[in-house]
């Protein structure tokens, strides 16, 4: 695949873009986070020299954008357009460089782009822009694929690995250690993985020495051209079970294997900038503002909510990432119009709780006046 095309995958997610046990913390040090790795730029100009110059402008203002991404929770994005003036170059520390190569017109290389991290905290600061910067424990990906019929799951060395390690995974605010599925893991275990099962989870902690572990099962299905990937464990924020599908466009696995890598530890940031920014509600709901809760244990609350969309896609789309929540129960739909839709469920921790988990897929709920309102933070 392309420089250029990988380029585009990780500049639209990042434009597009949830009883804790915890690992020690990593020695890296306070502001790892400020470094963008491995960042692939491109140009192609008149001559060599200034191709070179035309990607090192642009790439540094691209890395900066999925720098703020990487820091700014989900709620907050929209904020982010009142920082966009803000020159990379004039908050750049540093630039290496990890491959290049060019032609007389062309220059193409994977560069690692470090910020000055009190100079983007003063700029966030300033703008009143909540950020995480502190990083989570480190957690354990194992990357599995899943294949056949009937399906057998099996450690992957292959395009679903190298999609992983292609990501920048050590200054990521979730750092990540790949691992392969040890021999050892039964098929049994994989499955209650996919289930949610509480004993896979417990094997696999004791295979592996943490209580952080993320089972990565991809499951790619060429005859019908789409990817399953299903996240499964527990990360720095808590239990972790999460199905997406994605299309192979043109036959192109890898593509889709290096596009849902990407999708998948944005997934596992924004879980933990959701903890992280969570904050105690008002006693007043009637301010307009997203509700984070810590905890997500008790039994299941009945939960009363208005979800208001956009299109009937985009109400598909809220209604399939409601029902593929963990603890979401008894979800009832009792009216739809063409922009809203009354629902019904239980949650466990109640609606403050049920706010934290969504808010970690791209969905705000809100505390109103009215009620409690659904919209998609995207």
């Amino acid at each position: 695949m392309s420089v250029g095309r990988c380029f585009a995958i990780a500049i639209a997610i990042w434009t597009a873009a949830v009883g804790l046990e915890t690992a020690p913390a990593i020695s890296a040090g306070a502001d790892a986070a400020y470094t963008v790795a491995n960042y692939p730029v491109e140009a192609t100009a008149a001559n060599a020299v200034a191709a070179k110059e035309q990607a090192m402008a642009d790439g540094q203002q691209a890395a900066f954008r999925s720098l703020l991404k990487r820091l700014v929770p989900v709620t907050a994005y929209k904020r982010l357009s009142t920082v966009a003036d803000l020159k990379a170059g004039d908050l750049v520390s540093g630039v290496s460089v990890r491959s290049e190569r060019n032609s007389a017109t062309d220059y193409i290389a994977s560069l690692d782009f470090s910020f000055q991290a009190d100079a983007v905290r003063s700029a966030l600061s300033r703008q009143g822009i909540p950020y995480v910067d502190q990083q989570a424990p480190p957690v354990t990906v194992l990357t599995v694929l899943q294949q056949g019929n009937p399906p057998t799951a099996g450690g992957d060395a292959g395009l679903w690995r190298r999609a992983w390690t292609g990501l920048d995974l050590k200054h990521t605010i979730t750092p990540i250690t790949i691992k392969d599925l040890k021999p050892t893991i039964r098929p049994d275990t994989v499955n209650q993985m996919l289930a949610g099962d509480d004993n896979g989870l417990r094997a696999l902690t004791g295979e592996y020495g943490t209580g952080l572990v993320v089972m990565a099962v991809a499951e790619p299905d060429m005859a019908s051209k789409k990817l399953t990937v299903t996240l499964a464990g527990r990360d720095a924020a808590g239990p972790l079970l999460l199905k997406r599908t994605y299309r192979i466009s043109d036959g192109d696995l890898d593509y889709a294997s290096q596009l849902a890598a990407v999708v998948a530890l944005g997934v596992i940031e924004g879980r933990w900038k959701a903890i992280k920014s969570a904050a105690p509600v008002p006693a007043s709901a009637g301010a307009d503002m997203p509700v984070w809760a810590a905890s997500t244990g008790g039994s299941g609350e009945d939960v009363t909510l208005l979800v208001e969309f956009s299109s009937s896609d985009q109400w598909d789309q809220m209604r399939a990432q409601l029902l593929d929540t963990p603890g979401v129960d008894g979800l009832n739909i009792a009216d739809v119009t063409e922009s809203s839709a009354d629902i019904t469920l239980k949650y466990p921790g109640g609606a403050r709780s049920l706010a934290n988990a969504l808010g970690a897929r791209g969905l705000s709920l809100t505390g109103t006046d009215q009620g409690w309102v659904l919209r998609s933070s995207y």
